[in-house]
């Protein structure tokens, strides 16, 4: 009965338009900082960008700072890595 209410929740999910995710969205985790990172500075390292926003996921002011002096030391713009830390610290 489970798998049949699954199916059919899906079904309509898909035919509203898209499929619907069951887990937390990715608006507010350091998967979120990583993207919004490489959306609005295309030039950021990766790998520097993924470290950065690990950190700021932790939460709390020094893991904030820790996050934003990592961006920047990248070079990606003050703005684009206070957002970023924001978002991953609110996961």
């Amino acid at each position: 009965m489970l798998k049949r209410l699954a199916a059919a929740l899906s079904c309509t999910a898909l035919a509203l338009g898209g499929a619907v995710a069951i887990a937390p969205t990715a608006q507010a985790t350091p998967q979120s900082c990583y993207y919004y990172v490489l959306e609005q500075y295309p030039g950021a390292d990766e790998e520097v960008a993924e470290r950065a926003c690990r950190i700021g996921g932790r939460g709390g002011t020094e893991n904030f700072r820790a996050c934003y002096f990592e961006l920047r030391r990248d070079h990606v713009p003050a703005v684009v890595a206070g957002e970023a830390c924001r978002r991953a610290a609110r996961g």
